[in-house]
């Protein structure tokens, strides 16, 4: 099985970077092939321009040589795990303009060319459970990336995880327990 990591945070040294790295060894280490996409480190420009805007009225628009390579790596993955900072209670702009970006139409939906793909979206919250809780953000979260991104592309072995109180101590062992119990890594 071939597996696509997508990191994103500006910093290599953050938590988020080594819960990506650790995400990725653990796959490495279950066999699996590993495409580790750094977003930042790699230069990803978030911004949608009109190259790569959705023509609605041609599905078989041709997106910049941007996107199209970005859209063969998630084409060539079996699994994709997503590890990100959540900030302000969604995604980082980064991944935001990832997914609007490369999620496009003709590729992620109408058509789907997803189908059969499983996905991780692995957060990690600075807060306590209970906050996420009291007012629905996680909630909100798995509505938005597994219903709102996922399903809607043809991806129905989804998931959300999200690691709480990251600025409180580290939390490698959550992240390796959740990329290990997920059907991502089975």
């Amino acid at each position: 099985m071939h597996a696509l990591v997508v990191s994103v945070h500006p910093r290599s040294n953050s938590l988020t970077a080594a819960s990506s790295a650790r995400a990725r060894d653990k796959l490495v280490a279950d066999g699996h092939t590993v495409d580790y996409l750094d977003l930042y480190a790699e230069g990803f420009d978030p911004s949608l321009l009109p190259d790569d805007e959705p023509d609605w009225a041609d599905s078989a628009k041709e997106y910049s040589a941007e996107v199209r390579s970005h859209m063969a790596r998630v084409a060539a993955a079996d699994v994709i795990v997503v590890v990100f900072p959540v900030w302000w209670f969604g995604l980082p702009a980064m991944a935001k303009g990832w997914v609007d970006r490369v999620w496009n139409r003709g590729f992620a939906y109408e058509p789907s060319t997803l189908h059969g793909k499983r996905m991780l979206w692995l957060g990690l919250a600075g807060g306590p459970a209970g906050y996420f809780a009291k007012y629905g953000f996680d909630k909100i979260l798995d509505l938005q990336l597994r219903v709102g991104i996922s399903e809607f592309c043809g991806i129905t072995d989804a998931t959300v995880h999200l690691v709480y109180d990251t600025l409180a101590e580290p939390r490698l062992t959550s992240i390796y327990e959740a990329v290990s119990s997920t059907t991502i890594a089975a």
